[in-house]
């Protein structure tokens, strides 16, 4: 991660201050230029500034978004697109300026058909209130980034989190989007069904695409049947390779395991202090297992001889769903439990992954790492798919504090990259990763450009993102 790379761009002030006037005739008092409501639509998650649009349009339908994006074409000014605003590499900043389209009003779940399991939703819809409308229907959409994230912000950032390495990704689940291209038109990337050979994966292209291509208008998604039986536990392990020894026994042995999460010791300590816990702190994994009565006590039985074959303690599993929510509660509340330990301190939430065989490697060089150069930061990783995130608490108010911040980010990403691993395995690039993007595709980042220039000419959607235009 680098400051340099959330430079400003060139600001077309002539066509900003155009696009603002027609903007603000069409669209009324949904349109707004307020400061402090500009401030709410700029980065706000990590260290990286805010950079505010000049005006935040409150779309409630893609007819609105359509007329937005003409008018912004037409004058070559920015469009970013804004979910809850919950990403964490500047993705929603506005570096050469321009408009933010809030879609909290495009919040209409589409359509459901519970026969095919899927769905089509505007892209405002977080997926709780996704999974709460869907409750009576049997069915709910796996993917958790922890964040309530809007439905379209996970699509961009291809997000996934606990529930990855057994439902996949974003990737694997969204069947087709509606997006607003350059020249104002809305376009279909598929039907619905679950396979096709016609063209190009253009759903994959949009996918992970952090708005940089077009603007989302809905998206059709892979729902799942609601388990009959859910059972979630905790094991402690003696080291940090010794339970990922055990994640990769489990995966290797065909296990259906739902989530499978490492927490390390300091984690431990922090989640134990925030919600009133009393683990072990010792290198820690959640798990949890979905189906029948029989299957999801024949998965934890197995994983417990699993576990203490590696060494590990005794596995406490319940189906227990009061009790189950508890222990999901202090998994997703661990970023607030890393800040209570030094409140007066920036955090920094990074990411990356790598093949699960070299978890532990990468991990346990991390550590090293931390401790050598006297950092304070926790390690949650996604072990099942080799995916980890590391909070750092460091001194943003001090040049030196954030130099030190992005020497271990660099370190880290070097680290996975040596690995046969990636830069981020689901934050996604946004202003923060740039430089790492490069490192890990090289000329493939010019294929990119290329992509970009053909749909966007003008560079209009999300400018200063995933990488500089040539």
């Amino acid at each position: 991660m680098a400051l340099k790379d959330a430079k400003t761009g060139t600001r077309n002030e002539a066509g900003i201050a155009a696009a603002l006037g027609v903007l603000k005739q069409s669209f009324g008092e949904r349109f707004q230029t307020g400061q402090a409501f500009r401030a709410q639509h700029a980065h706000t998650t990590t260290y990286i500034p805010a950079q505010l649009p000049d005006g935040v349009l409150l779309a409630e339908g893609s007819d609105d978004v359509k007329a937005a994006v003409k008018i912004c074409a037409e004058h070559k000014v920015p469009v970013i697109g804004f979910g809850t605003g919950s990403s964490l590499e500047g993705q929603v900043n506005a570096p050469n300026g321009g408009i933010s389209i809030d879609f909290s009003r495009m919040n209409r779940i589409l359509e459901v058909n519970a026969e095919d399991l899927d769905c089509t939703v505007e892209p405002g819809v977080t997926r709780e209130e996704l999974n709460t409308y869907l409750r009576d229907t049997g069915l709910f959409f796996p993917i958790d980034p922890g964040a309530n994230a809007s439905i379209g912000g996970m699509t961009s950032t291809r997000a996934s989190g606990t529930n990855a390495v057994r439902y996949g990704t974003m990737k694997d689940n969204v069947l087709a989007v509606t997006a607003v291209t350059a020249t104002g038109e809305e376009i279909r990337t598929a039907r619905r069904a679950r396979k096709s050979s016609a063209g190009y994966d253009m759903t994959r292209l949009f996918v992970g695409a952090e708005g940089t291509l077009g603007i989302l208008t809905s998206v059709t998604l892979r729902l799942q049947g609601i388990p009959q039986k859910i059972g979630g536990g905790v094991c402690a392990f003696p080291t940090v390779r010794a339970a990922c020894d055990a994640v990769i026994m489990t995966i290797q042995m065909g296990i259906p395991v739902a989530r499978i999460e490492l927490l390390d010791a300091l984690q431990i300590r922090a989640c134990n202090a925030y919600s009133k816990l009393s683990y072990e702190e010792k290198p820690t994994l959640f798990l949890e297992f979905h189906g029948t009565d029989e299957t999801v006590a024949l998965q934890s039985e197995e994983f417990a001889e699993i576990a203490a074959e590696c060494g590990g303690g005794k596995f406490s599993w319940t189906v227990n769903a009061d009790e189950r929510s508890k222990l999901w509660k202090a998994r997703h509340d661990a970023y607030w439990a890393s800040r209570a330990l030094a409140p007066e301190m920036a955090a920094l939430s990074t990411d990356v992954c790598v093949p699960i065989s070299r978890l532990a490697d990468c991990i346990g060089e991390t550590q090293a790492d931390i401790e050598e150069h006297g950092l304070l930061a926790m390690i949650v990783g996604h072990a099942g798919d080799g995916n980890f995130h590391v909070l750092l608490l460091f001194d943003d108010k001090t040049e030196e504090g954030i130099a030190v911040a992005e020497a271990f980010v660099g370190r880290l990403n070097a680290r996975a990259l040596a690995m046969d691993g990636t830069c981020t395995g689901e934050h996604g690039i946004g202003q923060g990763k740039m430089a790492f993007l490069e490192e890990e595709l090289g000329g493939t980042v010019d294929l990119m450009r290329q992509v970009k220039k053909a749909l966007d000419p003008d560079d209009i959607f999300n400018p200063g993102k995933i990488f500089h235009r040539a």
